[in-house]
């Protein structure tokens, strides 16, 4: 019988493809929600070479993997195969914030730009809660704890 490793061994970290928009997406997360860069390497930098027809040409300085903290959490991104538009179905990153007024600041901030879902409202579970999508493809829920 397999034994199941312990709870503090695993991790989940989304790891986001930006289709060829990584670096303006880093840079937007850091200016609307704080990220700190952690980690980056470009395709160009990669110890081995890429298959042929893997990436399209002139995508040398694109990101070949990054990692960024927005708060406590820790992201990954790429600029994958560069292959065009972000497809990001089936989840919704959930920004938790402490307070309205840091709620109103971050929705404010991602939604430079954003299809809004819903705008920021009281609601039974928080005092403050908004649904939109940013400029990138990317679903965010923001909630007050």
């Amino acid at each position: 019988m397999k034994t199941s490793p312990t709870q503090s061994s695993l991790h989940i970290r989304p790891y986001l493809f930006f289709a060829g928009r990584c670096e303006e997406a880093i840079e937007f997360y850091k200016a609307a929600v704080g990220a700190q860069v952690t980690a980056l390497m470009r395709n160009k930098e990669s110890p081995e070479p890429h298959h042929p027809g893997m990436l399209p040409p002139g995508s040398e300085n694109k990101i070949m993997h990054a990692e960024f903290q927005i708060g406590e959490t820790a992201l990954m991104a790429s600029d994958g195969r560069c292959q065009g538009k972000p497809n990001f179905q089936g989840i919704t990153l959930s920004l938790v914030v402490r307070d309205d007024a840091e709620a109103e600041r971050s929705f404010a901030a991602l939604g430079e730009g954003a299809a809004i879902q819903q705008p920021l409202i009281t609601t039974f579970f928080s005092s403050r809660f908004g649904l939109l999508t940013d400029r990138f493809g990317v679903p965010w829920m923001v909630v007050v704890a």
